[in-house]
């Protein structure tokens, strides 16, 4: 691809975002009726997606309760000694993390219900942070005899040819993984899967367990990613009620997806064997955004059969947090800023997509157009479903008092009120699967639902805002520096 297309492409995320939201304002006073129509039609466009969601996410939900039943390790001794063979690689990215951060992590994985010597756990400090390797050996000496390896690696700075960013540094760790436990160790690499997880993530203690269990029953297994429920419980009742509202929407969000296979992507903590990452060269150096990309790269260097399986279990990742009020609000807009750069990726998926042959025409144009619709519809959703009503009748009174307009405010009215149902159903779930901190009183977790009043502005700063912000970067040129989210120990 030249240089000419892909900025062309880097330009037209920005620009139809834009052109959307300003077309209420121009559309409402040159094509009032057009417009109108245009809104009711994203309103019932949203019922539908309120409606799947909703479908989705209390699917999710009951197969996450009964995942939860299951005695995993007992299933796996089904397939007889050849659960004893599959060995998992969780490579632990650091960096600014304080201590506590990485330690309770680590901790958590001491409680994994399989056999910890077919864990290695991989502590990946980034050379950037002077802290993190120092962090991570302190850990390893307390922890290194309870599991089946431990190793640190410290990510060298200034690589040529790479971006500072968690993706450098999963692909390092994840190749001095291979050298050591597979060339050096022998481990067998047909029996090895290989966890990104970040600092913070806590995996659900059956996690491990399941996964040896859905890659010992999948012959497909070399092909596939697991994607685990990503939630934000760690920290949930700490963080202040403005952000609360956007991360629980978050929670429900990805709850939901795992149910879709349709628009199932990793993100953020997953699995895959290593000898599809082996295959697939690693992640790539020169990225910020490295989920979904891994995913494309395997995706299309397959020839379009890589799937992603669900884990219905929750990994439980922190809210961004800081130790004001306002630090804390600035790293949430960061953090949901960093997710919409994803968008940087479209033009390489674009590429792959008109490149790489085979596969099925359906299922590769599927899985790009899903991925194009979420970051175009991202800024822009908050403006039609809030004021895209608003903006056409008071751009245009003229309109406003004629038929269509003095009904348009009531037929949008009456499409929007059908999602509060859904709404009240995704918050009994979330409610249902949100744990109970002794620290939190009954009336405030009753009453918390009633914080949503805060979704218009929440979802203003926190959702929209910082979608609009990315793509207009990219659309200007002007390429995000990676920043890791700031915890909390």
């Amino acid at each position: 691809m030249t240089k000419g297309w892909k900025r062309v492409l880097e330009i037209l995320p920005g620009f139809t975002s834009w052109n959307l939201i300003l077309f209420l304002f121009w559309g409402g006073y040159f094509f009032p009726v057009f417009t109108a129509y245009f809104i009711l039609a994203f309103d019932v466009f949203w019922v539908y997606r309120g409606l799947t969601l909703t479908v989705a996410a209390v699917l999710a939900h009951f197969k996450i309760r009964a995942s939860e039943h299951v005695d995993w390790v007992k299933e796996i001794k089904e397939f007889g000694p050849d659960w004893r063979k599959v060995k998992h690689i969780i490579m632990i990215m650091v960096a600014n993390e304080p201590y506590e951060v990485p330690l309770k992590t680590v901790i958590a994985l001491t409680k994994q219900t399989l056999p910890l010597n077919q864990i290695a756990v991989v502590l990946a400090a980034d050379g950037w942070s002077k802290a993190a390797f120092e962090n991570c050996t302190r850990i390893q000496k307390q922890f290194q005899k309870k599991f089946g390896a431990f190793l640190v690696t410290n990510h060298p700075v200034n690589l040529p040819g790479e971006i500072k960013g968690k993706s450098a540094n999963e692909a390092w760790a994840a190749k001095v993984a291979k050298r050591i436990l597979v060339d050096e160790k022998k481990w067998d690499m047909r029996y090895l899967t290989i966890t990104s997880n970040d600092a913070d993530a806590i995996l659900d203690f059956r996690y491990f367990a399941c996964l040896t269990f859905k890659f010992l029953d999948d012959p497909d297994r070399y092909i596939k990613f697991w994607q685990p429920a990503i939630v934000f419980y760690n920290n949930i009742w700490k963080i202040p009620a403005m952000t609360r509202v956007v991360n629980t929407f978050g929670n429900i969000w990805q709850t939901g997806l795992i149910a879709r296979k349709d628009r199932l992507i990793n993100f953020s903590n997953y699995s895959l064997s290593l000898q599809l990452a082996d295959e697939v060269g690693y992640w790539d150096t020169d990225v910020i955004p490295e989920d979904y990309r891994i995913f494309f790269k395997a995706f299309f260097a397959k020839g379009g059969v890589v799937e992603v399986e669900p884990i219905f279990l929750m990994s439980s990742a922190d809210a961004p947090e800081s130790t004001t009020r306002w630090k804390t609000f600035v790293n949430d807009y960061k953090q949901k800023q960093r997710w919409a750069w994803g968008v940087s990726d479209l033009p390489l998926f674009i590429q792959m997509y008109a490149r790489k042959p085979g596969g099925s025409f359906f299922n590769k144009t599927i899985r790009i157009l899903r991925v194009v619709e979420d970051h175009v519809l991202w800024p822009i959703n908050w403006f039609f479903i809030t004021l895209g009503v608003t903006i056409v009748t008071f751009i245009n009174p003229i309109f406003g008092r004629t038929t269509l307009g003095y009904a348009l405010p009531r037929s949008s009215s009456y499409l929007l009120s059908i999602t509060l149902i859904f709404l009240v159903i995704l918050l009994i779930v979330e409610y249902r699967q949100r744990p109970h901190s002794d620290d939190v009183s009954k009336w405030r977790r009753w009453l918390s639902p009633l914080e949503f009043v805060l979704m218009p502005i929440a979802g203003f700063f926190f959702a929209s805002l910082p979608g609009l912000d990315a793509h207009t970067r990219l659309m200007l040129g002007r390429y995000l520096e990676y920043r890791v989210t700031e915890k909390v120990g």
